[in-house]
């Protein structure tokens, strides 16, 4: 009894002390009145533009919701431990990191490393073919993703290298740039892997807008696809569809690079299991089952629904900043620019969330993402040789683009693309292939006054 008094205080500790950090920063309500183009997000549109500008939360929430809210966000923040512990247990046994902020850092993209305290990348793994319900095949003594740490007294599945290599292009009227190759191999493997297997990198996505994005109804996102091109314009979006463990069915794919995960509980749920090492409801199996590093606890699932439950609602309630000098004549033209090279056929400027009681910032709101939520061949280069349920080894699901203006801040000096392989939004433009090939050459013919308006308008959203 006297250890659960000593629990409950420590909890309302945490809870003081995040309101009290809380209290520190400027409320993320309109501060002044903005303009329908900068308008990102309707009433979950918020006004800073700092390096924080990413960790605020509904202008809107108040009482129950806000305390959740916060909640979610020291949970975010928190490093867990191996149990037993009093707090924050379940770390490991083998992990890629031990936090959620450590992957995506000011809640950004965080940073394309292995091995470091703070890398933000991992690697999916699988063998060919696909599962009972259309997915890929885990690796026996691996699973789906390599973890590349342990706790004391246990070994990591493997070690994650990266090289790269940098290739120099010109632009038609003389400008340079570069291309950054990226390779991936893994070492140091515990246990040998027989026959062949795909490695497939991903980096910590943005946190920003994701209950928005869930709340766009599924006819909204399905209307947006044309799967044979029955419009002739060259673009082919198709959507995922997926198995969704929380719901035990095939549902609609909006999260992740390649769109295989159907709702952000899902999504929070599969991180803290395979990511950190920790149990939950949606994933009560340790992602170390059945190998040498299983630590045979009976202490399944050890995270509280309580705290899942927080930290989703977390994720659903970050808000989307707003716009910044959207009545620049270089950033109006950079817009027209970007809908003239077509890169708006999938970067799908405008959606509309359903009816959501619950939430008034997530219902009925009319919304610029820059994503139709949808798959794309994006050609050889960013091929991955892994098919994901529905998504070919050349697919990709559209990211949203609101906020992409703000990664340098948020992340200095800010990367792009599933895997952090490119450095500037122009280097991210021209690993573009497949459907999007067209937009692409049409951006590399531009006169570079034009391209430079085009990363203006990006710049400004």
């Amino acid at each position: 009894m006297k250890q659960l008094k000593v629990i409950g205080l420590l909890l309302i500790l945490i809870f003081v002390l995040a309101q009290c950090r809380k209290s520190s920063v400027k409320p993320p309500a309109q501060q002044q009145q903005l303009d329908t183009a900068a308008l990102s997000a309707g009433l979950a549109t918020i006004t800073d533009s700092s390096a924080q500008a990413f960790e605020n939360g509904f202008s809107n929430l108040t009482g129950n919701n806000l305390h959740v809210h916060h909640l979610g966000d020291v949970t975010f923040n928190q490093a867990f431990v191996a149990p037993p512990a009093a707090l924050y247990s379940g770390l490991g046994t083998i992990f890629n990191n031990t936090s959620c902020i450590n992957c995506h850092q000011n809640n950004g993209m965080g940073f394309p490393t292995a091995g470091a305290a703070q890398s933000a990348l991992l690697l999916r793994i699988s063998l060919p073919g696909t599962d009972a319900h259309g997915g890929p095949v885990p690796v026996p003594g691996y699973g789906l993703q390599i973890q590349d740490k342990a706790v004391p007294g246990k070994q990591p599945e493997a070690k994650v290298n990266i090289t790269y290599r940098l290739d120099p292009y010109t632009f038609f009227d003389g400008e340079p740039y570069q291309l950054r190759q990226s390779s991936y191999t893994i070492t140091n493997l515990y246990t040998p892997i027989s026959g062949s297997y795909a490695l497939s990198p991903r980096l910590a996505p943005p946190m920003i807008g994701l209950g928005l994005l869930e709340a766009v109804p599924e006819s909204e996102i399905l209307a947006l696809a044309d799967p044979n091109d029955a419009n002739g314009d060259g673009i082919k979006g198709r959507a995922n569809y997926v198995w969704d463990p929380a719901t035990n069915s095939m549902q609609l794919g909006r999260f992740g690079w390649k769109a295989n995960t159907a709702s952000i509980l899902t999504q929070v749920a599969a991180a803290f299991n395979q990511d950190m090492g920790i149990t939950n409801s949606v994933f009560p199996v340790e992602n170390s089952f059945g190998q040498p590093q299983y630590d045979g606890l009976s202490d399944d699932p050890e995270l509280p629904d309580s705290l899942l439950t927080a930290v989703k609602f977390y994720a659903q309630t970050l808000g989307v900043p707003a716009r910044r000098n959207t009545t620049d004549p270089t950033i109006k033209r950079g817009e027209q620019l970007f809908i003239q090279v077509k890169c708006a056929s999938c970067h799908t400027q405008t959606l509309t969330t359903g009816f959501n009681a619950a939430l008034p910032a997530l219902s009925n709101q009319v919304i610029h993402p820059y994503t139709d939520m949808l798959l794309h061949d994006m050609g050889t280069d960013l091929q991955d040789h892994r098919q994901d349920y529905l998504a070919g080894s050349k697919d990709w699901r559209t990211p949203a683009l609101w906020g992409i203006g703000l990664y340098a801040k948020i992340n200095s000096p800010g990367v792009y693309l599933h895997d952090g392989r490119a450095r500037t939004l122009t280097e991210a433009i021209m690993w573009h292939g497949g459907e999007s090939a067209p937009s692409k050459n049409a951006f590399a013919a531009l006169p570079m006054v034009d391209r430079h308006a085009i990363l203006s308008f990006l710049g400004s959203l």
